[in-house]
């Protein structure tokens, strides 16, 4: 039985005390116990709301790391400097990282690597554009990445990564695939990593992300195949984000 997992990813949003605002109104809340929550916040705020979440269920995530240990990489953040924080998840390959600075499936590869390397767990992002899915390549595009995603990742460190799909068309636009197109490609994903682990396809966690909310979370929980939600608009409200984790 796969735990479902709700995952807000706050993008460059909430000062530290926005952030830490937003996280009492969270705890003044009772989360399920059933499903696990995590706040993906902007590194300036990982170290206030590490200590704001402490003693409750909610995980702690940061939205992108570099594969190096350290060096000349001005402005990029190790997974020693977040496992120092005692992060549990890193949002890896979102969409926005890879169209706006350049992110590709190889360098992807290197920080799943490092991130479990470094016992924080990957919220791996795979998904296709609107162009690609309306030429009939979405699964193409999809499997090509998970593909170069997972290479080199071992058979017993799959249940330590999630693979959050989002389709690049339906994030922050207000479009939403329908429950069923959500569920088939995240179906096939589960089905990619089948092929490339044989009978592990069952332990491996696969969210949906793009512009979910609390009117459409208990339509898409209830697919099969659907194990949760990578959300961000929705997560920035305390109310929102309680509701979808009580879906």
């Amino acid at each position: 039985m796969r735990t479902p997992i709700i995952a807000g990813n706050w993008k460059m949003n909430n000062t530290i005390k926005e952030a830490l605002g937003l996280v009492e109104g969270i705890k003044r809340n009772s989360l399920s116990k059933d499903v696990e929550a995590v706040v993906c916040v902007p590194f300036t705020a990982l170290t206030d709301v590490k200590r704001a979440i402490d003693g409750t269920n909610i995980k702690l995530g940061a939205q992108n790391m570099h594969w190096e240990e350290n060096g000349a990489f001005t402005g990029e953040i190790s997974p020693l400097m977040l496992n120092e924080l005692g992060i549990d998840y890193c949002i890896i390959g979102h969409s926005e990282r890879r169209q706006y600075f350049n992110e590709t499936d190889e360098t992807v590869n290197k920080k799943i690597k490092s991130a479990l390397t470094h016992n924080i767990k990957p919220i791996v992002c795979v998904g296709e554009t609107l162009e690609e899915r309306e030429g009939n390549k979405a699964e193409e595009i999809v499997k090509n990445q998970e593909i170069k995603a997972f290479k080199g990742i071992s058979e017993e460190e799959l249940e330590r990564i999630v693979i959050a799909y989002e389709p690049i068309w339906a994030i922050g636009t207000g479009k939403t695939a329908s429950s069923e197109d959500a569920n088939a490609m995240c179906k096939f994903i589960r089905e990619t990593i089948g092929q490339l682990y044989g009978n592990k396809m069952d332990i491996i966690r696969i969210q949906y992300g793009g512009s979910v909310k609390p009117g459409n979370i208990e339509e898409l929980m209830n697919k099969s195949d659907i194990d949760g939600a990578l959300v961000g608009g929705a997560s920035l409200k305390a109310d929102d984000f309680v509701k979808l984790v009580n879906f």
